[in-house]
């Protein structure tokens, strides 16, 4: 379906007007039916894309999205049953006066439909009544982003999205310890199902957003924290945050080395799995003074002479 050019199967030019489209489509479909062309493959394949560019182009929406969106992403975006919803296949039987071929084709076109006896209309075409089998509407995928707070904790998220011709807003709960790439499947808020089948599916993709102070390595956090070189060779306390809005304090042994780093156990994200946390790391960086002071200097030169 995707890259087919609808107005060269149906011999129009892309100005072509309703009429001039349904007068193209009736030549085209009297010439290549089926009933015409016994076991010729050919024509059978074209009368389908016959079928299926009309089916396009005669509906103004789908046509205009067809214009919009170009052959190659509007075979990507819609089905066949798509393209076909809503297409009377009943009044073109009636119009084209045809018997069991067309219905076999159609049956195929489908993939399983299956249609009931032919009968005879008033005016002297076989018609036939259809029996479909019922089919679950296609899933919906939602790109949801979270903060990184929220995935540390059990919330939920209102979500927006256009259903065909509806806008349909919905509460997702979110399970604390979700991370970026994780599907949450909300069922039967997807789009509707064919022939009375069950709506498809919603997935919410998640996408956790950047922390500025937590940097996130599985259910670990990692934590960057700047101390003077002092601090580092004579040892210090600091305050450490963590991500469900604790502060704790961390001592720093004399002589730790930059880039140094100090668990934090079971202060890190929870387990979707439900088994436990993850652990909370404090990285260290030693600060050099770009600019040493004139005392900065005088200190340094008694710390090269004491072998520091």
């Amino acid at each position: 379906m995707a890259g087919k050019d609808y107005y060269q199967i149906l011999e129009v030019p892309r100005t072509a007007s309703q009429e001039e489209i349904k007068k193209s489509f009736r030549k085209l479909a009297m010439k290549y039916h089926p009933d015409r062309n016994k076991d010729d493959k050919n024509a059978e394949t074209r009368f389908k894309e016959i079928n299926e560019a009309y089916a396009v182009l005669s509906n103004p929406e789908k046509r205009k999205q067809y214009d919009t969106f170009g052959a190659d992403h509007f075979g990507k975006r819609y089905t066949q049953e798509d393209i076909f919803r809503d297409f009377d296949f009943s009044s073109i039987f009636s119009e084209f006066g045809f018997g069991g071929g067309a219905q076999n084709i159609f049956g195929q076109m489908f993939g399983g439909r299956s249609y009931g006896k032919a009968r005879r209309s008033p005016f002297g075409f076989e018609r036939y009544q259809t029996r479909s089998t019922p089919t679950q509407g296609r899933d919906l995928v939602y790109e949801l982003a979270v903060t990184l707070d929220e995935a540390a904790t059990n919330t939920s998220k209102i979500v927006s999205y256009q259903d065909g011709d509806s806008h349909q807003t919905i509460s997702v709960k979110i399970p604390a310890g979700v991370s970026t790439g994780k599907k949450l499947r909300v069922p039967g808020k997807g789009r509707p199902g064919l022939n009375g089948g069950p709506r498809g599916d919603l997935f919410v993709q998640i996408k956790v957003l950047d922390h500025p102070l937590f940097k996130r390595e599985g259910d670990d956090l990692v934590l960057a924290r700047e101390i003077r070189f002092s601090e580092a060779l004579a040892g210090t306390e600091i305050e450490v945050p963590t991500i469900d809005k604790k502060t704790l304090r961390l001592k720093i042994p004399a002589g730790s080395q930059c880039n140094a780093r100090f668990r934090l156990k079971g202060y890190g994200m929870p387990s979707m799995s439900g088994n436990g946390r993850g652990d909370a790391f404090v990285q260290l960086t030693v600060a050099v003074p770009k600019k040493p002071s004139k005392k900065q200097k005088a200190l340094l030169k008694d710390m090269e002479e004491a072998g520091l």
